[in-house]
């Protein structure tokens, strides 16, 4: 077995994390090893933590590999230099971070499971998401320029009947400038401000008359449309409104575990 491997340092992360907690009073040994005992729950962890699986799913060959894997894990881990490693500072601050992940993921998991958000908290949520979304998208081209003067001579040539999209394919620095501009649809937040409120301004198939000017550089913008953003159903993003609820409830649980909030 390569002890460099990253199978190798996987499952050394899974199953020193596993042997920091207590294992069930039920576990059987299954094998023993310079006479440590591997437990059937540190097998089972393994084996899924390695297979992504239920350990009792995996035909027999194959969870004979894992036990060889999980044996040369402990053939190493027991000998004299191991165990004066164990004693090394940075390994013991990184096996007591491991279970206090670990830990903690499980605790937060168990949290979750015990304050599952109602329907109602879902709806209000949904709510509260809608309000703060934007009404309207808008559809853009752009020309990037680096000056204020090359942005004024691009108004100027718009202004004597240039085309938008061939004039962005030969001044604009953006990345769009090679597809005519084109920015395609997009909501107002997922622009820098200068640029959104530019285009709010203007109407449909008017291009700007003054350049706009934003920490990319110059700007000439043609707003090519604009639609009203049509919220999704709440079907259709139920499950993240859920986690959403449900991590904010955790969040207010960690803060008042803080001292002094």
């Amino acid at each position: 077995m390569n002890f460099t491997s990253g199978t190798f340092a996987t499952g050394t992360v899974a199953l020193s994390a596993a042997m920091l907690i207590s294992l069930p009073v039920s576990a059987e040994t299954v094998k023993t090893v310079n006479g440590v005992d591997i437990d059937s729950a540190v097998v089972d962890f393994y084996i899924e933590s390695r297979t992504q699986q239920p350990a009792a799913q995996l035909p027999p060959d194959q969870r004979s590999t894992m036990l060889d894997e999980l044996t040369d894990l402990y053939l190493i881990t027991t000998q004299d230099r191991a165990k004066e490693l164990a004693d090394d500072p940075s390994i013991v601050a990184q096996a007591e971070l491991q279970y206090r992940a670990l830990l903690a993921q499980a605790t937060a998991a168990d949290f979750i499971e015990k304050n599952q958000a109602t329907d109602e908290e879902i709806l209000e949520e949904y709510s509260s998401q809608l309000e703060q979304q934007p009404s309207q998208q808008f559809k853009a081209r752009h020309i990037l320029l680096e000056t204020q003067n090359d942005a004024n001579e691009v108004i100027a040539a718009l202004d004597e009947g240039a085309d938008f999209a061939e004039l962005a394919t030969e001044r604009s620095t953006g990345p769009s400038g090679p597809n005519g501009g084109d920015l395609g649809w997009f909501s107002p937040e997922q622009m820098v401000p200068e640029f959104s409120q530019a285009v709010s301004s203007l109407e449909d198939n008017a291009y700007s008359k003054e350049p706009v000017q934003t920490q990319f550089g110059w700007h000439v913008i043609l707003r090519e449309g604009s639609r009203d953003n049509e919220p999704p159903p709440l079907d259709s993003v139920r499950d993240s409104v859920k986690q959403r609820v449900e991590q904010q409830k955790l969040q207010t649980y960690l803060e008042s575990l803080r001292p002094g909030e």
